[in-house]
């Protein structure tokens, strides 16, 4: 998170103080089984009561239905964005989209590296040569900054995406970052999603209705024919299948 973000949250008298990971792992304990069957409104109401502005939103730009869920609980909520720096212009917009019409605090977050900076360091196009650490640099590495000042950050992980995801649990504990990972929309189907979206007039990236079910940075995501897996188009011709955030 920049400087200019980190003194604007400063002004708004935001506590830097928050929960050990004892006490943090301690209500993940009690309330996640309390919580499994819940609504999402009831996870997200939950989570800004106990951990206040130390709770945070986060979204990929490919839909937005959390942060759409999130807004009617609690306005003016934080939600992040990371630009990696190779999004495509389409999920760019749809973030400034949902920056211009919806009431949250839409915070956008950056790698420490330009991609040219990235280039001169580790070789053009490190995506090609070494995925996992583009991810690592991209990705992985300025979320876990960017939460440093929260204890508890919600996802849109949904259990239905894909096998490795069945097991992700509405309130779970995060040990890489030492956060609570609340998900949500973790037990919504596709056609719970597509609903919500119809009835609440949701914004959708474009790039959804164009073959891109799932939706990372341009270089490493591909169209994805009908009946495929709907990631089956990141990194494909790859066995990578997660950035690390979720890992």
């Amino acid at each position: 998170m920049s400087a200019t973000t980190a003194a604007a949250r400063a002004n708004r008298g935001i506590h830097t103080d928050g929960r050990s990971p004892e006490e943090l792992r301690e209500l993940v304990s009690h309330w996640g089984a309390e919580l499994e069957l819940a609504p999402a409104e009831d996870i997200i109401e939950w989570a800004v009561a106990t951990f206040g502005e130390r709770f945070c939103v986060t979204s990929s730009m490919g839909d937005a239905v959390l942060a759409h869920v999130a807004s009617k609980v609690a306005p003016g909520l934080d939600v992040v964005f990371l630009d990696t720096g190779y999004h495509f212009v389409e999920t760019i917009g749809t973030r400034d989209a949902v920056q211009a019409t919806m009431p949250v605090n839409l915070l956008t977050i950056t790698p420490v590296q330009s991609v040219a900076e990235q280039d001169a360091e580790y070789g053009k196009d490190l995506y090609k040569t070494n995925p996992d650490l583009c991810c690592a640099l991209r990705k992985v590495a300025p979320l876990k900054d960017s939460l440093a000042e929260y204890d508890a950050w919600a996802t849109g992980l949904r259990r239905a995406e894909t096998h490795n995801r069945v097991i992700a649990p509405v309130i779970g504990w995060d040990a890489k970052k030492g956060k609570v990972k609340v998900s949500p929309l973790a037990r919504w189907t596709d056609e719970q999603v597509e609903r919500y979206i119809a009835e609440n007039g949701v914004l959708v990236n474009p790039l959804v209705y164009d073959g891109y079910p799932s939706i990372g940075c341009w270089p490493c995501t591909r169209r994805v024919a009908p009946g495929e897996d709907p990631r089956s188009g990141r990194w494909a011709g790859t066995n990578k299948t997660e950035c690390g955030i979720h890992s």
